[in-house]
């Protein structure tokens, strides 16, 4: 794996018709700040290979809101994405950077926002960027790093979805 994309689901509905945090599907503004975010990804050229994303109603959702910005990625949807720590979803990404180039991760906080901080830390990025990741990483956010030979990351960027008008 050459790069990594960190992308937190979109804006969810409070609750779900079932009741369960499963099933929360994406608010409409979720919907649009998704594929808003996709959009941008791929103009800047973060285009994955392979997306790994949560099994839960608003990633998939997610998903299909951004998957027409990346027509040529393969997508697996992995149920230990959900709501999975940030050593669970480095090691999902690990695995599937064995024999891709660009591995994104559609999938939850608190695990996204802690191994995007995580990763900063470990590249040496500047105190502001990590108070800032640590601040905030709302939904539809998306953190990118490069991950050179020996496995060290590179901030590469941090996005924010533009707040509603």
């Amino acid at each position: 794996m050459q790069r990594l994309i960190l992308f937190r689901h979109g804006t969810a509905e409070p609750d779900s018709h079932t009741g369960d945090d499963f099933d929360r599907r994406l608010a409409p503004r979720g919907v649009l700040e998704s594929a808003a975010m996709g959009a941008s990804l791929a103009d800047l050229g973060f285009v994955p290979d392979v997306v790994l994303v949560s099994t839960s109603a608003r990633t998939r959702d997610t998903w299909e809101a951004v998957q027409r910005s990346f027509p040529n990625a393969e997508v697996q949807f992995e149920p230990e994405l959900y709501n999975a720590d940030s050593g669970a979803l480095r090691q999902a990404a690990r695995q599937a950077g064995k024999t891709a180039g660009t591995v994104m991760i559609v999938a939850h906080n608190p695990g996204l926002q802690e191994l995007a901080i995580q990763l900063l830390l470990e590249g040496s990025a500047p105190n502001d960027l990590i108070n800032q990741a640590s601040r905030k990483f709302p939904p539809a956010a998306a953190a990118v790093f490069l991950i050179d030979a020996n496995g060290k990351p590179s901030f590469d960027g941090l996005f924010y979805p533009d707040p509603p008008r």
